[in-house]
């Protein structure tokens, strides 16, 4: 069973799939979320200040704008900044995945895909968003991503830090997180 994993770990390797994505082999860790989590407390504007990479964020200045739908639900405008000067803007809707665990989201971007996991770790709705996601594959490994979210373009480092040590507490390896470049972001995103 290891040997498969291992051959299948190279085969998206080599094809490239895993470039931009962080795989560790077993499933996926099962961090607590954020406790009495209200998500109308969260919407409005979150700039990122560090990920795990993602093959679908390669640009620069990206930001989340999460709102209400007129028909009750909500959803989240993700944008970034691309080297050729455009605005790159995608939305998506905003699910609780489980309603005993209101931090436990899904977000969905296209209507025929499935909600990917977006658990909100910790927040305190005013500075900070610690989020995770992570899917397993076939239970022998999993990718996982991890975001620092800040109200402001910029977070103090012995905030971005403590973050890193809270995932690293649940056993989420932060060894890849890279910064967001938030400098000379047009004013109009």
């Amino acid at each position: 069973m290891l040997s498969t994993a291992v051959r299948l770990s190279v085969l998206l390797g080599l094809l490239g799939f895993g470039k931009s994505q962080t795989f560790h082999m077993g499933p996926c860790p099962d961090p607590p979320v954020q406790e009495n989590f209200n998500i109308n407390k969260y919407l409005g504007k979150w700039y990122e200040i560090e990920k795990l990479p993602s093959g679908f964020e390669k640009g620069s200045c990206i930001q989340a704008n999460y709102s209400l739908k007129e028909n009750g639900k909500f959803k989240v405008i993700n944008k970034e900044l691309l080297s050729n000067g455009k605005v790159n803007a995608v939305e998506g809707e905003i699910i609780h995945m489980d309603v005993k665990e209101p931090a436990k989201l899904g977000v969905r971007f296209n209507w025929f895909m499935p909600s990917a996991p977006y658990w909100v770790i910790s927040t305190d709705y005013e500075n900070y968003s610690l989020v995770y996601s992570c899917t397993n594959i076939l239970w022998l490994f999993h990718i996982d991503y991890a975001w620092i979210l800040s109200r402001a373009p910029e977070m103090h480092p012995e905030t971005v830090e403590h973050l890193k040590s809270v995932l690293q507490s649940y056993k989420i390896d932060t060894e890849k997180m890279m910064p967001t470049d938030q400098l000379n972001c047009p004013p109009e995103m």
